[in-house]
């Protein structure tokens, strides 16, 4: 396969780009890591199939010069045409050489795009899988500053750019290389006049090529952000087309996506019309050498020529070799000079081709190339037995009591039972170094604490939340679990020990009960219907037309949000976690559906830790302590008659002599 080596001067800005920036290199790591064996048979086959398909012009001299031109020529004595009988058998032997030659050219032809089909795919799924895998390791900050749409991407027109290389330019790239250097050699061996004419044809169709795959690089680079970012766009209208259609601005979204459209048109429209514009060129210059080349051939044989300064070059061949051109010769000649231009013209229009999968390729590998999730916690999470005395011993069975596992530096071991005691300790934060959002948040919840977080939007509540389950790491203080800092904690344990409930809920693709079950993937059924009893959810799901076994599709659209929002915390209680973050989590709710998801959240928090944000203050009342935000810091803290004592910002909300906004 290429390996973007060789001679420099005969590479294009594109490939020398992509080399530069090693996306060639990486991509051509995909084709050949643990396939070698593969790769050698294919490039066997390829090899077969370029000899095969430049012999043919060699076995037409032969035949002319052999056969056809003896056979009507006339004896100089007699005058008489010998026939064809005298050299049948020749002619019998070049067919059934030339036959022999194509059904092995078409037998590898058969054999490597079968095995390049297999092969590319393979790699295509190796690809798919690593992005895949990638984007479950990226933090929470990846999707939160990337737009959905222009991940998906990634995945559709991006990786599908790398499968039209993978699966058929890389291999294009091969085959016509071998079938130029075949070319070549044969042009010289007949000719090597006429081959140094063709050479200037290729030079002038090489500058071409250049500079309009430089052309084309930068416009299919373009192209490809523009195409991400209009189907974010367009991910983002269809998810959010309610709002549009009730606030009426079904015009307003048509004209953002026509400005967003029109610009991935012309990126488009540029790109294309270079890389469409390459090959007629192309096979235009190749068609005027043709003609320029039999011209000259015919001067030539017409005046005896063609050998003039051959002499001592003849020597290398074979002395008794005549460097003379023939009919033949010609004949043969010319056939090379359409394979040689063809070809040529075929590879530049190649490399036009490749600058899009070049540039989507690109996208892919910036993706890998990130940082995944930073984990340096060493504490994890294990089933324990708690004797009466208050040891704690490691089990591999689910007691439903939980330890800290927690390794120390001179070699012992200590556990600490999981309560989901939390602590943030003078806690500073900010999406970015400079700008920080949370300033000196302390919070003492203890086992069993329902602590509520009010105040306006953009006060900082849902940032806690995100702070506690390390979605985002501190810049200053502590947030300990159970007296242990989490920054010991692996994240992936830390996250066991929470449920979360979001006001938007998130359902997948499957039944009621799968859905469920994703709070804890080895819950029982008995596990998944007791969680639906908890969380009062167990009615409506029996009464859907399979109950349990009901299908959900499109997030749950067949359903109504109280109903989601009550497998939301159904999927929770199934997790049965010692700590509870319920985010928003009635706001999108009726007041008739709300009360029958309080009592299933009030069965939820009993004897766990539960954090609770929310706009409706009356959710919040039995709270053990009420934390008032504004602009990131804690304003007000006490119980609900705490703070109606003090008749503060919490007074005036609650009175309406305020509005959360």
């Amino acid at each position: 396969m290429p390996s973007g080596k060789g001679n420099r001067s005969g590479e294009t800005v594109t490939m020398r780009a992509a080399r530069n920036d090693g996306t060639l290199r990486r991509l051509l790591s995909f084709v050949v890591k643990g396939r070698v064996g593969i790769i050698v048979i294919i490039l066997i086959c390829v090899a077969l199939t370029a000899v095969a398909s430049v012999t043919s012009g060699l076995f037409i001299s032969i035949l002319i010069n052999r056969v056809i031109t003896p056979a009507i020529t006339p004896d100089p004595i007699t005058l008489e045409m010998p026939g064809l009988e005298p050299y049948m058998s020749n002619l019998i032997t070049i067919m059934c050489v030339v036959g022999a030659i194509y059904v092995v050219g078409i037998a590898a032809t058969i054999i490597y795009t079968q095995l390049v089909a297999i092969h590319a795919q393979r790699i295509m799924a190796g690809i798919r899988r690593d992005l895949f895998a990638k984007m479950e390791s990226l933090p929470i900050k990846y999707f939160d500053t990337n737009a959905h749409g222009d991940i998906m991407s990634l995945y559709t027109n991006d990786v599908d750019a790398m499968y039209q290389f993978l699966g058929s330019s890389l291999i294009q790239f091969c085959s016509i290389g071998l079938t130029l250097i075949f070319c070549v050699a044969l042009m010289i061996w007949t000719s090597i006049w006429l081959f140094l004419i063709a050479v200037v044809g290729a030079v002038i169709m090489f500058i071409l090529a250049r500079y309009m795959t430089r052309l084309n690089r930068k416009y299919y680079a373009k192209q490809q952000k523009a195409l991400g970012e209009t189907e974010g766009f367009i991910e983002e209208m269809m998810s959010g087309l309610r709002v549009v259609k009730v606030f009426t601005h079904e015009e307003k979204a048509v004209q953002d996506f026509d400005e967003k459209n029109n610009e991935l048109y012309e990126h488009s429209r540029h790109a294309m019309m270079v890389g469409n514009i390459m090959m007629p060129i192309m096979n235009n210059i190749g068609n005027l050498m043709y003609v320029i080349i039999a011209a000259v051939a015919f001067i030539f044989v017409y005046f005896d020529v063609s050998n003039i300064g051959l002499q001592s070059i003849q020597v290398l061949w074979n002395e008794d070799y005549d460097m003379a051109l023939n009919v033949g010769a010609i004949v043969s000649f010319l056939m090379y000079t359409r394979q040689f231009f063809m070809n040529f013209g075929n590879l530049s229009n190649q490399f036009s081709m490749s600058a899009r999968a070049l540039a989507g390729a690109r996208r892919i590998l910036n993706v890998l190339d990130l940082e995944p999730e930073v984990d340096e916690g060493y504490v994890t999470l294990v089933n324990a037995n708690v004797a009466e005395d208050g040891s704690i011993t490691e089990t591999d069975e689910r007691t439903e009591r939980w330890a800290w596992k927690h390794p120390h530096k001179d070699g012992t071991t200590t556990y600490t039972e999981l309560k989901g005691d939390i602590l943030l300790d003078h806690v500073d934060f900010g999406y970015v170094p400079d700008k920080i959002v949370l300033h000196d948040i302390e919070i003492y919840a203890h086992p069993g604490q329902k602590i509520a977080f009010v105040g306006a939007t953009g006060a900082g509540k849902t940032t806690i939340t995100n702070l506690i389950n390390r979605f985002y790491d501190i810049q200053d203080g502590k947030i300990r679990v159970d007296g242990i800092n989490i920054n010991k904690i692996k994240k992936d344990s830390l996250r066991k020990s929470l449920a979360v409930v979001l006001q938007d809920t998130n359902l997948f693709t499957g039944t009621v009960r799968e859905n469920i079950r994703y709070g804890r993937l080895d819950a029982t059924d008995e596990e998944v219907e007791e969680a639906a009893k908890v969380a009062n959810a167990y009615d409506f799901i029996t009464r859907l037309p399979q109950g349990f076994d009901t299908m959900l599709t499109t997030d749950g659209g067949n359903l109504s949000q109280g109903q989601r929002q009550l497998l939301s915390i159904a999927r929770a209680a199934c997790a049965d976690t010692p700590v509870l973050i319920l985010d928003e989590a009635t706001s999108s709710i009726d007041t008739r559906t709300e009360a029958i998801v309080q009592r299933g959240i009030d069965q939820l928090m009993a004897g766990r830790t539960v954090f609770v944000i929310a706009h409706r203050l009356s959710t919040v009342q039995n709270a053990d302590a009420i934390m008032v935000l504004d602009h990131g810091r804690i304003i007000e803290r006490g119980n609900h008659q705490q703070l109606i004592e003090k008749k503060g910002t919490y007074y005036q909300l609650y009175t309406g002599a305020f509005e959360l906004e």
